[in-house]
């Protein structure tokens, strides 16, 4: 199994339109400040999965050399992890797709020109493709009724996606999601502050201590962390293209 993590930024990326902050000179230098929207590529002797599809998800594709994939899950419905799947228009007809109903039923009311074949999913309900088992579990991401996280085990490892996520994560789900030997952690913002909807970093980092995590990589950054190279003296953030094989 194999891990790409296409983009680790949040909802604006980074650079961000306009700014010229540290993080954001450094996106525009072509340092690893410099980070596209959130997307995930799973890959597998069976094939590639895509967990959410980046407004940015055409040059992520491009920069990989992929223009199929064997399904796409969508983790909630906010426009920075699905807007990119019109890309697959013309590319690619009848993906299959999966989501719980909420989720599936907002994202193809904007989407249903690309006819995708829908696979609505329950909640710590298993499923499988491309011979990974994969379940939902709920995580909280206010105000959304529904936003997921991902476990993703292959019987020889366990990789954990927390999804868009504030720190009150239910306790059902953190069971399932305990022992991982990756976790990758949604974490918006540097330890001072918080975001109601989803972790900083210290609580990404203290999620990762309570789930016992072997591995913990920090994604869906804003540029409001100091730039790549300086920030990860301290914390393990992710980076546009990072890899993970088991």
């Amino acid at each position: 199994m194999k891990i790409t993590l296409l983009g680790t930024g949040d909802a604006v990326g980074t650079p961000k339109l306009g700014c010229s902050c540290p993080s954001c000179m450094d996106a525009l230098a072509g340092g690893k400040s410099r980070r596209l929207r959130f997307s995930i590529l799973v890959e597998s002797d069976s094939g590639r999965v895509l967990i959410d599809t980046s407004p940015d998800l055409r040059w992520q594709l491009l920069k990989k050399g992929i223009s199929r994939v064997d399904g796409v899950i969508w983790t909630h419905a906010h426009y920075d992890h699905y807007a990119g799947f019109g890309d697959f228009h013309r590319v690619q007809n009848g993906v299959n797709v999966y989501g719980v109903k909420s989720t599936l039923d907002y994202i193809l009311n904007y989407l249903s020109f690309m006819k995708p074949n829908r696979h609505d999913v329950r909640f710590y309900t298993p499923f499988e493709l491309i011979g990974i088992n994969i379940t939902l579990v709920e995580v909280w991401h206010p105000p959304l009724e529904d936003s997921a996280g991902v476990i993703l085990t292959d019987g020889k490892s366990k990789i954990v996606i927390t999804g868009d996520t504030a720190k009150d994560i239910p306790e059902k789900s953190l069971k399932m999601m305990s022992c991982p030997d990756l976790l990758i952690a949604d974490a918006i913002i540097p330890s001072m502050g918080t975001v109601p909807k989803h972790m900083n970093a210290k609580e990404a980092m203290e999620l990762a201590m309570k789930l016992q995590a072997k591995k913990v990589v920090l994604t869906h950054l804003s540029h409001l962390f100091p730039p790549h190279e300086q920030s990860i003296k301290d914390l393990p953030l992710g980076y546009d293209g990072m890899e993970f094989e088991f």
